[in-house]
């Protein structure tokens, strides 16, 4: 049993400088998108590298129970990664006999929920409370403009979600990315499997972290798809290319990665992650340059990234527009809690329908060490101030519970309440942050 499963609480001990070399696990955001693709290409596909974590475990669960066969050959408890082995049905998928049950898990229902227009029969997408708060009618909306049957049974615009399977028309439709990528990954991924060629175009030509809608196209291009931009405000994907079967590597997790070199920001030293692509389109890497404003060394060579902390005080940095990368936004809002001068991080009104409202629970929590925090509609403003320890509320957010640990590297009496909540994406976290 892991360390943060045991435990109701945690205190975190001060220490630093760090000389770290900490394992990150294999992406979340791929691996989710890389199980389902597996699961609509025809034949065997072999995932090396994969998150063994909540998320993926609800994604594996709900494959399996539609008809999928997902065998796993390693997984390793530091890290959990694992390989597995992923028999896919070419898009058909049978229904089974109760509803699917996504937890929190905004991947999961967003994504199988455009993907079980394909199946066969009458299918149902549920989650845990908080999830039934997750508007997911914008989604709902462009299938239907795409001639799914799809019904929002729950309030709010929220799940749970009735979906008439046999085909997917397809066609031109428009699409509210405003509020989540999720929505336009989740219509992309089915589209090749529609009857004719799919065009989305953004309501208002706007939408929300891009930067993961072109990691969606990665995937699903390594997977043998056709799909790309036509234009800043238009996508395309071919029908009648489907997926192919094979052999795919999941690369570390930039989220997850955030953390240990937020780590080496706050507490000072080195830190150092290996196993990231120069090339790799993870949005949130995108924090190494924001650390790295603030006074931090960011050394990229090979495979390998190194973060060095501040040989000064952190600076802050004004104002920061986090859009394209959000979930960053967590880790990089406690490292402006110790930098000299005020940071404003803006245009991250999504953080609200996450896995908690992150940005009135960051409010909470940095004012509840000290530091002078405010939120907007979708904004953060964080202005430094004497910080002190305190039993910390992670709301069952995975990412609080991760970020204000880091705040306890400096700060005496850091408490995190319910730790356990980080198993969502990273079950062995806090092992590995007692390593560092």
């Amino acid at each position: 049993m892991s360390l943060d499963a045991r435990l109701e609480r945690l205190t975190i001990e001060p220490r630093g400088p760090l000389d770290a070399r900490p394992q990150v696990p294999g992406s979340k955001s791929i691996t989710n998108r890389a199980l389902l693709l597996a699961a609509l290409a025809e034949g065997e596909s072999v995932l090396r590298g994969g998150l063994d974590s909540d998320d993926t475990v609800v994604m594996r669960a709900a494959l399996e129970a539609l008809g999928i066969r997902v065998q796993i050959r390693e997984t390793s408890t530091e890290d959990g990664a694992g390989s597995w082995r992923v028999e896919g049905r070419g898009g058909r998928f049978q229904p089974p006999g109760h509803p699917l049950d996504c937890g929190n898990s905004g991947t999961s229902a967003r994504f199988l929920t455009a993907a079980l227009t394909l199946g066969d029969g009458e299918f149902v997408v549920d989650g845990n409370m908080r999830m039934r708060e997750r508007p997911i009618s914008d989604l709902a909306s462009a299938l239907l403009e795409l001639g799914a049957t799809i019904e929002v049974e729950g309030q709010s615009e929220c799940p749970p979600v009735r979906i008439r399977g046999g085909a997917l028309p397809g066609g031109t439709a428009t699409i509210d990315g405003s509020r989540s990528s999720q929505y336009v990954s989740a219509v992309l991924q089915a589209a090749p499997y529609a009857q004719r060629d799919v065009e989305l175009r953004f309501k208002e030509g706007v939408v929300v972290s891009r930067p993961y809608i072109d990691l969606t196209l990665e995937v699903m291009r390594a997977f043998g798809a056709r799909a790309q931009w036509v234009d800043e405000t238009r996508l395309r994907v071919d029908a009648g290319v489907p997926y192919q079967p094979r052999d795919y590597a999941i690369e570390p997790d930039a989220s997850s990665a955030a953390y240990p070199f937020a780590a080496a920001a706050i507490a000072g030293g080195h830190v150092t992650v290996a196993g990231i692509r120069q090339d790799s389109l993870q949005a949130d890497f995108q924090i190494l340059d924001l650390l790295e404003r603030m006074g931090c060394g960011v050394l990229r060579e090979n495979d390998r990234v190194t973060v060095r902390g501040p040989r000064g005080p952190l600076r802050g940095l004004g104002e920061v527009d986090m859009n394209d990368f959000p979930d960053a936004v967590l880790a990089f809002a406690v490292v402006c809690a110790f930098a000299q001068g005020p940071t404003t991080i803006l245009n991250v009104g999504n953080l609200r329908i996450k896995e908690t409202d992150r940005l009135a629970a960051l409010e909470t929590e940095l004012r509840r060490i000290g530091a002078d925090a405010t939120a907007g509609p979708d904004w953060l403003r964080i202005q430094p101030a004497p910080l002190h320890g305190a039993e910390i509320e992670t709301y069952d957010d995975h990412r609080m519970a991760m970020s204000f640990a880091l705040a306890g590297l400096r700060i005496p009496g850091i408490t995190i309440l319910d730790p356990g909540c980080v198993s969502k994406t990273w079950p062995g976290y806090f092992e590995v942050f007692a390593a560092l």
